[in-house]
């Protein structure tokens, strides 16, 4: 396969996953497609310097990675408006409300204090949740993206899920039937 159809296929297979792990961890749109382009422009630099097999772990790494030094060489800035991801809407509504439109806007306010809830975890506790809940990745992967032990891994989000659940417990209770 020649370089360029790997990173076509690469580019078309993990833009998404790279740009919706971006937004978390940025809160802002536009350092999420920051990140995104550096990241395929890496790709790109490094196509064959890396084992095409194993390259959804080296890219969510290297995602990780150019998030946590952007968002160090920027710690002043960490304050920006939380941007909603789309795709986490998607996920979380619930199909049948839609003809309702309080069951809508009930869930909409949910849906944003989920996020909020989400976006506000310790780095440690979200980086593992969000690439296990949100993104699919398995504890093993987790584990090789982030760099830290699996049990780590395992903790980790188990401490995320704990936090939210305390965070949400209030947003449990009132749900509209």
């Amino acid at each position: 396969m020649r370089q360029s159809s790997k990173f076509d296929y690469l580019i078309r297979q993990y833009k998404n996953t790279i740009y919706n792990y971006a937004i978390y961890m940025m809160h802002n749109r536009m350092d999420a497609e920051d990140v995104t382009q550096e990241v395929m422009i890496r790709i790109w630099q490094n196509i064959g310097k890396f084992n095409f097999y194993a390259a959804r772990s080296w890219i969510m790494r290297t995602t990780h990675n150019l998030c946590i030094d952007y968002l160090r060489r920027n710690s002043n800035q960490l304050k920006k408006e939380v941007s909603l991801d789309d795709n986490l809407s998607e996920r979380i509504e619930d199909k049948r409300s839609a003809s309702m439109p309080d069951k809508m806007v009930a869930q909409k306010l949910t849906d944003t204090k989920i996020k909020s809830a989400i976006e506000n975890l310790p780095e440690r506790l979200k980086s593992p949740f969000v690439l296990y809940e949100l993104q699919g990745f398995k504890y093993k992967e987790i584990s090789k993206i982030l760099d830290i032990p699996l049990n780590t891994v395992k903790v980790n989000i188990l401490r995320a899920r704990i936090q939210l659940q305390k965070e949400l417990k209030f947003y449990a209770g009132k749900k509209t039937s």
